[in-house]
């Protein structure tokens, strides 16, 4: 099969030809039409966040179940899916909770697997895994929900519970800043976007955003203040002063939802927690969204509650899915996620 591979960290990752991957007892191998590149897979890339070498970079997908494992009985071939980019065991507690995003055993596709800048992928334990796509949700969009959309989903419904009229304070507008912007407008809360970014300004004002401010221009949390403070402060980015910015913003009684990383040095930003103790703020991680989550929010989506689909903004074959990857060393020039269509168009 056709794969984009880096051998090295940092250096361009290239179209090469591999060995179609094994279908594991308990799994599937997913046919690939379509795989985001997100900013995880560039830290990995980059060696911020290690990963063994050689790597195939993706962990957005969406495509056909091409081969089933004999342990499998929820799938057969031709169903069409999405999966989570955090993929549990199947087997432990946590997973048998339904919650496999914090299996202590998780594999994660372009980390710990091989990943779906390929034609192929293999998903280990499919039936705690895989998630069925609806058929008005083309394959496209379902890439696009596998990491940003569905973290920024997960995020605000299950951890911030934003409501309508709630402030909701999202710093830095990238691919899940602007999910999450998407998303809360789309249930009802007023928006305030931060970012640096007058493109991603813009973007954010399109999806909905009431107020758009530009981080390295005006006081963000005096800004946020004089509107009551933010119900909800959500971290997209992944910095020290995103995090503290974001928990500054909050009203009393808030929720600050963590979901940018912050990794290595930059994983201790120093919090507020007088404030957090005499406000009664909420603190949350939030890492990805299982699988049993996804039904709500694809409902929404097929409905047209959620219009993913407005968040994608160039789409590329494999061939130039390093390149993707390579350009987000510089300052974003345009807003909205880059997709990869592996498979032929009229998969989806």
């Amino acid at each position: 099969m056709r794969a984009v591979r880096y051998d090295e960290h940092g250096v361009l990752p290239a179209l090469v030809e591999m060995p179609e991957p094994h279908c594991p007892a308990a799994g599937v191998v997913v046919a690939v039409g379509a795989t985001g590149v997100c900013r995880s897979d560039w830290h990995a890339w980059r060696g911020h966040d290690p990963v063994p070498l050689p790597m195939v970079p993706g962990h957005e997908l969406a495509g056909t179940v091409a081969q089933v494992g004999p342990e499998v009985t929820r799938w057969r071939v031709g169903d069409r899916v999405t999966v989570p980019f955090v993929i549990g065991c199947g087997t432990c507690s946590w997973c048998r909770a339904g919650e496999a995003q914090v299996c202590p055993d998780q594999q994660q596709p372009g980390f710990t697997l091989p990943g779906s800048f390929a034609e192929q992928v293999a998903v280990p334990a499919a039936d705690t895994n895989l998630v069925a796509l609806p058929e008005e949700v083309d394959l496209v969009t379902a890439a696009s929900l596998g990491c940003r959309f569905a973290t920024a989903y997960r995020a605000l419904v299950v951890h911030g519970r934003v409501g309508p009229g709630q402030w909701l304070a999202v710093h830095g507008c990238g691919g899940v800043g602007l999910s999450a912007v998407h998303i809360g407008a789309a249930l009802g809360a007023r928006v305030v976007a931060v970012d640096v970014s007058p493109a991603a300004l813009q973007q954010a004002r399109a999806l909905g955003a009431e107020v758009a401010l530009d981080a390295g221009q005006v006081d963000v949390v005096g800004s946020v203040q004089q509107l009551g403070g933010a119900h909800v402060s959500l971290d997209a980015l992944g910095s020290p002063v995103t995090a503290v910015s974001s928990v500054r913003s909050l009203r009393r009684r808030g929720r600050h939802v963590q979901v940018g990383l912050l990794l290595g040095e930059r994983s201790t930003p120093p919090l507020p927690m007088d404030r957090v103790v005499g406000h009664e703020l909420e603190l949350y991680g939030s890492h990805g969204m299982p699988a049993r989550d996804y039904p709500q929010m694809l409902a929404r989506i097929a409905d047209g509650t959620l219009r993913p689909e407005l968040l994608v903004g160039e789409v590329v074959g494999l061939a130039e899915a390093g390149a993707a990857l390579a350009a987000m060393d510089g300052v974003p020039t345009s807003a909205g996620m880059t997709v990869v269509r592996v498979g032929a168009p009229s998969s989806g």
